[in-house]
């Protein structure tokens, strides 16, 4: 299982290496080029799905694109 992905900015283009959480959806990232507030896009559950080169570990686990972990509102900045 890989633990780590890019998450890369749609406005900005800045990319980021970060530790996905293996308990939680991570619904918030903080863009540490811009600082514009990411969220999931309809129908993904976390940024790392939506934004990341690698999409978060339960997705990696069961194949599916949801999870059923809690939502996890920290973000990086």
């Amino acid at each position: 299982m890989i633990l780590n992905s890019t998450i890369t900015c749609p406005k900005c283009g800045h990319a980021a290496a970060e530790v996905m959480p293996t308990d939680a959806c991570q619904f918030f990232y903080d863009c540490k080029g811009c600082g514009e507030r990411l969220k999931p896009l309809p129908g993904d559950c976390c940024v790392f799905c939506s934004f990341g080169n690698v999409r978060r570990p339960s997705v990696q686990e069961n194949g599916k694109g949801c999870c059923s972990y809690p939502l996890h509102s920290a973000s990086f900045a």
